[in-house]
């Protein structure tokens, strides 16, 4: 080798030297890049973890990331009686029975522990056919909340099922007047005034009772049977 081929070996064999090492640093940044994918499941996460040019979280960051995301707040009662009450409006409404069940659990709600006990123990009694002892339970119930709708009702179911139709029309009364989306109330309502031989305004009251809640059948049943009967008389 002369002296003047010298120089250039050497500077094809720094420059061979010089692009290995950088696919040899090409290879292993490659290496290292897919296993942190594989570890953090993306690329920016990747870039995040060892991207010089990304600023790394401070710990306090790191202790805030960690922690779970703060549960949705639940709706109030009130909102979510709005929410049922409406949604039960729907003559297409899905799974309507489980929806009225909902809503008289939310309205049996007195926020009163001695209330509720009352209310429990008088919805026994009438389910064991002890109407006395129910009218007990549920009057000392609206003795104790009288602003309680729920109470006022179970009493009327009580006096109805004692066939007191004029007490059961009392407590109805009161029922819509605290609570006058009371589906149940006015299809109690609807049921005396076909007894006691009112049959026009039996059928205004089921006809509510139908807008509130269309799904109950005895509701419609007695919307047909007294509709020809009411309409055609009014014609």
């Amino acid at each position: 080798m002369s002296q003047t081929e010298a120089p250039l070996a050497f500077a094809a064999i720094g420059a061979t030297l010089g692009s290995m090492r950088q696919q040899a640093k090409t290879a292993i940044r490659a290496a290292v890049a897919s296993a942190y994918i594989g570890l953090f499941g993306s690329a920016a996460a990747f870039g995040q973890a060892i991207d010089p040019g990304v600023e790394p979280m401070s710990p306090e960051q790191e202790a805030q990331s960690a922690l779970p995301e703060a549960p949705t707040e639940r709706p109030s009662p009130e909102e979510e009686l709005a929410v049922l009450l409406d949604a039960l409006r729907d003559p297409d409404a899905e799974n309507p029975m489980a929806m009225e069940e909902r809503i008289v659990a939310l309205w049996s709600r007195s926020g009163s522990a001695t209330a509720d006990l009352l209310l429990e123990r008088g919805r026994a009694a009438m389910t064991a056919n002890n109407l006395e002892a129910a009218i007990d339970h549920l009057t000392a119930l609206t003795d104790h909340a009288p602003d309680f709708a729920e109470g006022w009702n179970a009493r009327a179911t009580a006096f109805f099922m004692m066939e007191e139709f004029g007490l059961a029309m009392a407590d109805i009364e009161r029922v819509l007047a605290l609570n006058p989306q009371h589906f149940g109330a006015f299809a109690g309502l609807g049921l005396i005034l076909h007894q006691t031989g009112r049959p026009e305004a039996a059928l205004a009251a089921f006809r509510e009772a139908q807008r509130l809640n269309p799904h109950r059948e005895m509701v419609n049943q007695s919307i047909d049977r007294l509709a020809p009967e009411v309409d055609g008389r009014q014609i």
